[in-house]
């Protein structure tokens, strides 16, 4: 049976770079803005799963993962419009999103949300480092408004299309992003 996201995959593939290259380190590359992020992912029982660092570039936010005990598989990996994580993370709100656009995924004409971001495919190791680069613009705006913003992992794959999150199923982990300047 055919892969049904393939060509879409494709057209979109630049979006996550695998972080597989010798010592990777959750650093920044040389000359990434000053605005910076971080947050710690933690499951629903409190377990620490990753960490992730982000830079504003000239192009969008970039995220460096380093995760570390999420269950292997495809999982759904967004940007949340509140900077709340209380199990089962539905304080995390909707994905962040702009006026322009409002609809969720890859797949939609009036989409992606800025929150979404290509799915994670996690090993049996349950170990993944990868670098993501968002459509998120302007992190003092966008990341670190008055309600924050937070880094979630569903149980599912996100099928870059249905409304409002990609079917992704529950929240298995959730990271705040604090500011780090």
């Amino acid at each position: 049976m055919p892969h049904t996201h393939s060509t879409s995959f494709r057209r979109y593939a630049w979006l996550v770079f695998p972080a597989t290259c010798l010592g990777l380190m959750l650093s920044l590359p040389a000359g990434a803005a000053a605005t910076l992020g971080e947050t710690q992912l933690q499951d629903r029982d409190g377990s620490k799963v990753g960490e992730i660092t982000m830079a504003e570039t000239p192009n969008g936010v970039l995220l460096y993962a380093k995760l570390d005990g999420l269950p292997s598989g495809v999982h759904a990996f967004h940007l949340h419009e509140t900077g709340v994580c209380e199990p089962p993370f539905k304080s995390a709100g909707g994905h962040l999103t702009s006026e322009t656009l409002n609809a969720h995924g890859y797949l939609r004409e009036a989409g992606p949300h800025l929150g979404d971001m290509p799915n994670i495919h996690v090993p049996d190791n349950g170990r993944l480092n990868l670098e993501v680069m968002t459509r998120v613009s302007d992190m003092d705006t966008q990341i670190f408004d008055d309600d924050g913003a937070a880094v979630v992992v569903h149980q599912g794959p996100d099928d870059y299309q249905s409304q409002p999150a990609g079917a992704a199923g529950p929240r298995i982990a959730c990271g705040v992003i604090e500011q780090l300047n």
